[in-house]
């Protein structure tokens, strides 16, 4: 009887949980498959051959049960009753062996594979350019990483072990029950549909509403994760939508309360009903079986070896009928995972790539000409959850671009916002690579450089510098893992944050929060500045890195970072040109093209864009000043 509740159970589940729209069989997605599984072959064939055994096991003792029965009425020795409880015992024993045996295969062929998926899926996504992260839903593809990766391990933790101890158990059952009879054996399988087609229509029903669940816990988590960050939880006070936001939650919490409340009535009803249905088996068994018993067309012991095996025939049936369920909602996982590693890196470090030169280096653009990627070639639709991926993107942003920094200088660019300054850093830093024309660090295409020595010949700090929710040190660190205390003291000195740290009750052990907002905007970019002037790069990259200080801290950083850049070569960017008026070079750059060059004399002197720029900025800095003196 409990077999059968299980059984239950079961089908209840596994048709509950499949998906709609199931893929059809594919061979190329499953030869991936089995490449996965090719590392845990010999595991696997051990799993098998432990489902295969302990499906014997579970036939085994219905038929010595019957044979005790047998030897009872036909009054034979003590001892051989005796033997046959022995025998009961050491396959009870073994069944439980072998069944400990075969969980722990599953559980670390499971585990082995969700290892496995999850590395690749990271290590690959670790690879993707920065466009695909400026597209991707981060809790999309973290669910990837989650849902998918556990549902692909199903395959092997479950079905596998399913398929193959079902299918033995079926072939013995049914064998074992034909040979004792026939007749009794094809009256119980008449009630066969009766357990089935309410299984089917019933797990169809709760399949809908988990799904409406499972689309109102996904909007729940959504508005949770978007409200609870520092930003989100802001922008609701400011605004003041609490009670608004309440609500609703509040709506869509209710229902899901209340199709909670359904599906288990539902799931209550089709249990009590399959129940009913397996206790009429019984019924049928022991009135026809008992009957030729009393005819002597069957032994007793028959009569129990047919009921016992009875409530071991339904179970793997049911679990077979579903097996293609869970099949292509294994596959279909699997191809999840798949779509995501089968999107190509456009940045990739090529074979034979080359280390950069030691000592001072200079970076060169030489006719770059560069347009930011199309979504089809570095998302997917499923990722950005929308129908049709962006079809804009590919429009060219940079023309032609050629300038040189020598070794040590300081070049600035300045223009208008959305002039391809930042671009131009980030190609430097080769988070995106040229379309034509080169990109040079001491003389070598950072396209034939190695990840290694970009890493630790180009720093860069922008004006949103990320910080994680880890300590100060942790976040520190990032830049030169082995870097002493003293030596992350001395960056916090350099960067005029020394004391603010000493001041806290944790020290270099505080953690700063999610993004850094347990700090002052100030403080949190001060910080990136630290991390940079311990990582002590050749080239240094500043986007806009002082644009959230005040005047004082600034006038602070802007010392620290001139002692930073000492004999390094820099490319700063600033709106703010009273930052820049002591480059070696400044760059004024319009529309992806550089339209003026010179020192800040001399583009003063010229009277061209960079002279109109600075005055407009001087002219607004003293309206204000005039207006904080009048109030």
């Amino acid at each position: 009887m409990s077999s059968m509740y299980s059984a239950a159970w079961s089908s209840l589940h596994q048709i509950s949980q499949a998906k709609d729209g199931q893929n059809p069989f594919n061979r190329v997605t499953l030869r991936r498959v089995l490449a996965f599984a090719r590392p845990h072959r010999a595991r696997l064939a051990a799993f098998v051959a432990s489902s295969v055994i302990t499906a014997f096991l579970a036939v085994a003792t219905p038929v010595l049960a019957g044979r005790v029965v047998d030897a009872i009425v036909a009054a034979e020795p003590p001892a051989t009753v005796t033997w046959l409880a022995v025998l009961i015992a050491g396959v009870a024993l073994a069944d439980a062996a072998f069944g400990m045996l075969t969980r722990w295969l599953s559980a670390t062929i499971g585990e082995g594979v969700i290892l496995d998926l999850r590395r690749a899926v990271f290590d690959h996504v670790q690879k993707m350019p920065i466009a695909f992260f400026t597209r991707t839903r981060t809790g999309a593809l973290v669910s990837r990483l989650n849902n998918d990766v556990i549902g692909a391990q199903a395959a092997f933790a479950g079905t596998l072990s399913g398929v193959v101890s079902n299918s033995v158990a079926l072939i013995l059952t049914v064998a074992v029950m034909v040979q004792t009879s026939w007749l009794v054996t094809a009256l119980a399988l008449v009630l066969l549909p009766v357990f089935l087609l309410p299984a089917r229509r019933m797990g169809t029903r709760v399949a809908g509403l988990r799904r409406e669940a499972a689309a109102h816990n996904s909007a729940m988590s959504t508005q949770m994760t978007e409200r609870f960050s520092a930003p989100g939880a802001t922008l609701i006070k400011l605004f003041g939508r609490p009670d608004e936001e309440s609500r609703e939650f509040a709506v869509r919490a209710r229902r899901v309360r209340d199709i909670g409340i359904r599906s288990s009535m539902l799931t209550h009803a089709f249990i009590t009903a399959l129940t009913l249905v397996s206790a009429l088996a019984l019924a049928l068994v022991y009135g026809v079986g008992g009957s030729l018993a009393l005819d002597g067309q069957l032994a007793a012991g028959d009569v129990v070896v047919l009921a016992l095996l009875l409530t071991r025939l339904y179970a793997p049936i049911t679990n077979l009928s579903n097996a293609r369920v869970e099949i292509m909602s294994a596959l279909v996982s699997f191809e999840r995972v798949f779509e995501v590693l089968d999107l190509v890196p456009l940045i990739r470090e090529k074979d034979g790539a080359r280390e950069l030169p030691a000592g001072p280096v200079a970076v060169e653009f030489d006719s770059v000409r560069f347009a930011y990627p199309s979504a089809e070639k570095v998302s997917l639709a499923s990722l950005e959850e929308v129908a049709v991926l962006d079809s804009r993107g590919g429009e060219e942003v940079l023309h032609g671009v050629g300038f040189r920094i020598e070794p040590g200088q300081t070049v600035a660019l300045v223009g208008s916002s959305g002039a391809g300054k930042s671009t131009m850093a980030q190609l430097v830093a080769r988070l995106y690579d040229v379309d034509s024309g080169a990109v040079r660090i001491g003389g070598v295409d950072v396209r034939d450089a190695t990840f290694a020595s970009m890493r630790g010949t180009v720093g860069m700090v922008t004006q949103d510098g990320h910080l994680f929710h880890a300590s100060i040190a942790e976040n520190l660190r990032l830049a030169r893992p082995g870097a002493s205390e003293d030596e992350l003291w001395e960056v916090l000195r350099r960067a005029r944050l020394e004391p603010m740290a000493r001041s806290l009750p944790d020290g270099l052990e505080t953690v700063v929060g999610e993004r850094g907002y347990r700090l002052s905007g100030g403080e949190r970019q001060r910080l990136t500045i630290a991390r940079l002037l311990l990582a002590a790069p050749r080239v240094v990259i500043l986007d806009e890195a002082t644009a959230a200080l005040d005047s004082t801290n600034e006038a602070a950083v802007q010392a620290a970072l001139a002692e930073a850049l000492e004999g390094r070569t820099a490319l700063v960017i600033a709106h703010r040109l009273s930052t820049v008026r002591a480059a070696d070079q400044i760059l004024v750059v319009e529309a992806g093209r550089i339209v003026e060059r010179g020192t800040h004399s001399e583009l003063l002197a010229a009277g061209g864009r960079y002279a109109e720029l600075y005055s407009t900025q001087f002219a607004e800095a003293s309206a204000v000043a005039g207006d904080y003196t009048l109030d």
